[in-house]
């Protein structure tokens, strides 16, 4: 086969990334990215398909993540288990996960195996066989890991409960995991008409970071992964989107299993969109100021060491996804503060926020900060593979993941308060509490 692409290296402008990359497409339409780092006898083989939880079909919550489970059974060369029992026999750990925007699969190994690991992972890329009883006993399996992490955690189950009621039409406020009346009837059928459709050359990424030469994985890439059939037809994403949301929502929660209420407000927030990440990386950093730091962010020092309200207060925002995020607040009142009381108070810190402006001495150091942690971060070639596999993934380009620390570097104060302005709209807000019993005044 010949490059799709050109396959020269591109020259990064950020001192934050320390790899080279190559960027190569096979004829089948299989992007592969190279992150070139010979620091250390390692790769990390990555798989990144552009299908997740919000791509499901209607009534199939959770097929995603259910053949995400399925995809370490068997295929027509592989026994069940026996991609995970090679990895550890050759040094290494894999293991894989499902989001609302994409599905990924990785490994970890010696720098010489990387071979062996194209050579299993391109197997069940199309290859996968299930029987009956996988299924079942997949199925079970799931239904117990929501059973762990949702529906014995209040807490997830709020968070669960709140993201459902941000999201009026569109498949983000679905969880993950599934509904479990939906999950329970996800069959052999559904995980392999999933599987034929979406686990395809032609919507997968590839990504390798670690001690590699470029054209050696090229070469691997072309062996193993260029005779595999694309799936025809299979076009762009369509997704139900949000209409305008124009009222509040507000939801209570009450659970015995609550050991310390909490208060949540989350916005409906834009994302990272490919060639325009400046209101992303200007809501990242507010999120930073104002709930970075459970000491010295914003509302810490405001609610926990000032007025002594809380015990804790935060604020969070993830711009990594296709469609509209989530900017969200938080604060878990000091005991003895009533829950009207505890959501007042973070009001008035929010309002105090956005009267006085922003610390400029913080405000350099939070984005001095945030600077040495994505070069930090260069020093994990597991952790290299993940960031541009997700954001690839996202639909964002290399130009956009590469130029993401200097646009964080050039935001504003003044980029950070219209930000605020635009996210702080309480028509597209759900603000909820969480309690351990239902207390007075919980209605307000």
């Amino acid at each position: 086969m010949k490059y799709a692409v050109s396959a020269a290296l591109i020259a990064l402008s950020s001192p934050a990334v320390a790899a080279e990359v190559s960027h190569y497409e096979l004829e089948n339409g299989m992007e592969v990215v190279v992150l070139e780092d010979h620091r250390a006898p390692v790769v990390a083989h990555t798989v990144w398909y552009k299908i997740g939880a919000a791509d499901e079909p209607m009534g199939k919550s959770g097929i995603a993540h259910f053949l995400e489970h399925l995809m370490f059974k068997g295929t027509d060369d592989l026994a069940a288990g026996e991609l995970s029992e090679t990895v550890t026999r050759n040094g290494g750990s894999d293991n894989a996960f499902t989001s609302w925007d994409y599905t990924a699969y990785y490994q970890r190994v010696a720098a010489d195996r990387l071979g062996l690991m194209m050579q299993m992972e391109a197997d069940r890329m199309r290859d996968l066989e299930m029987t009956e009883d996988d299924v079942k006993t997949e199925r079970q399996v799931i239904l117990e890991e929501r059973n762990q992490r949702i529906d014995n955690d209040p807490g997830a189950l709020f968070r669960e409960q709140t993201r459902a009621a941000q999201y009026l039409n569109h498949p983000y406020g679905i969880p993950i995991i599934g509904w479990r009346q939906e999950m329970e009837k996800l069959s052999r059928d559904d995980a392999f008409n999933f599987y034929h459709r979406y686990y395809a050359p032609n919507n997968a990424i590839l990504v390798v970071a670690g001690d590699v030469d470029p054209d050696e994985v090229y070469k691997l890439a072309q062996e193993w992964y260029g005779p595999l059939e694309p799936t025809p037809g299979l076009g762009e994403r369509v997704r139900p989107q949000e209409p305008p949301q124009l009222a509040e929502r507000r939801m209570t929660m009450t659970d015995a299993r609550v050991a310390q209420p909490t208060v949540m407000r989350s916005y409906l927030a834009p994302e990272r969109d490919p060639g325009d990440q400046t209101k992303a990386a200007a809501l990242e950093i507010l999120a930073s100021l104002l709930g970075g730091n459970s000491t010295t962010s914003y509302l810490a020092r405001k609610l926990t060491f000032e007025d002594q309200t809380a015990i804790y207060a935060g604020a969070y925002y993830d711009g990594a996804s296709i469609d509209d995020t989530t900017f969200g607040l938080v604060i878990v009142p000091s005991p003895g503060v009533p829950m009207q009381e505890a959501e007042d108070a973070l009001d008035a810190a929010v309002a105090q926020f956005m009267a006085d402006g922003i610390d400029l001495d913080q405000f350099e150091r939070l984005k001095t900060k945030l600077r040495a942690n994505l070069i930090y971060a260069e020093d994990d070639v597991e952790g290299q593979a993940r960031r541009y596999g997700e954001e690839l993934a996202l639909g964002l380009s290399l130009a956009d993941i590469e130029a993401w620390p200097d646009i964080l570097q050039a935001v504003t104060p003044e980029d950070v308060m219209a930000a605020a302005h635009e996210v702080f709209d309480r028509r597209r807000a759900v603000t909820g509490w969480l309690m351990p019993e239902m207390n007075e005044g919980a209605d307000g």
